[in-house]
């Protein structure tokens, strides 16, 4: 079954945990979730920037709160009020269409909830697709890439990375629009999305005490051990 997971709060690593879990439990059906956090703020980096880079660059702007290794690619992300979310799958796509496809049919229902822009469609170098340029890691919401969604005035509302297991697709995605994790319009937009692109027939879902498990024991195993974290 199609489900949007629903799921307490959950800090940084919880939340890198469980999409892994997901992966793992779910990896032929189509799992859609929206981030609850722990509060205050959090930072995610791709799976293959450096730490000394990402903590320098952390130093620098005086980013508080912990910071995480995403098993996804992209850059840095800082979040504060972004709509987190992701959205696995089965697909055989390569990333260039699965990115074009997904952001193309969120674009169309984002206007309709009110936030207007478009899709980034200019050719990028080769190293905005890096993970860091001259020793700096690339920051997501700094530098869009072919297919991210802008504001009408041209800086970068929506971005996302992914990573295959398999033929299973992990697509964690941030939306950085006012009021993007209160107003509901935008959860609406992402699930229709989804459902148009995917053909997908999504139920809401509690999280499983088997996923719940899952998920523990991938955090406390993998993503909050600097084993993990410092990894390159």
């Amino acid at each position: 079954m199609d489900i949007v997971l629903t799921a307490q709060p959950l800090d940084v690593f919880g939340q890198m945990a469980l999409d892994e879990a997901v992966v793992r439990a779910r990896p032929h059906e189509i799992t859609l979730r929206f981030y609850s956090w722990t509060p205050g703020p959090a930072v995610t980096f791709g799976y293959a920037q450096f730490i000394r880079e990402v903590r320098r660059t952390l130093q620098t702007r005086g980013a508080a709160g912990p910071c995480a290794r995403r098993p996804t690619g992209g850059g840095l992300v800082f979040h504060g009020a972004d709509l987190t979310f992701s959205l696995v799958f089965p697909s055989q796509e390569r990333p260039s269409e699965i990115y074009k496809k997904l952001h193309r049919q969120i674009h169309i229902q984002l206007q309709q909830a009110g936030a207007k822009g478009r899709v980034f469609n200019d050719s990028c170098p080769a190293d905005a697709y890096a993970p860091s340029v001259n020793h700096r890691p690339n920051a997501c919401f700094s530098n869009p890439v072919e297919n991210d969604l802008l504001s009408e005035t041209g800086h970068k509302i929506l971005g996302g990375a992914l990573r295959r297991f398999g033929s299973t697709v992990l697509y964690q995605g941030s939306l950085q629009v006012p009021q993007a994790r209160e107003n509901p319009a935008y959860k609406k937009a992402i699930i229709e999305a989804v459902r148009t692109w995917l053909a997908a027939d999504l139920h809401p879902q509690g999280a499983s005490d088997f996923l719940w498990e899952q998920a523990r024991l991938l955090r406390e195993n993998q993503y909050i051990q600097p084993s993990w974290t410092e990894k390159f």
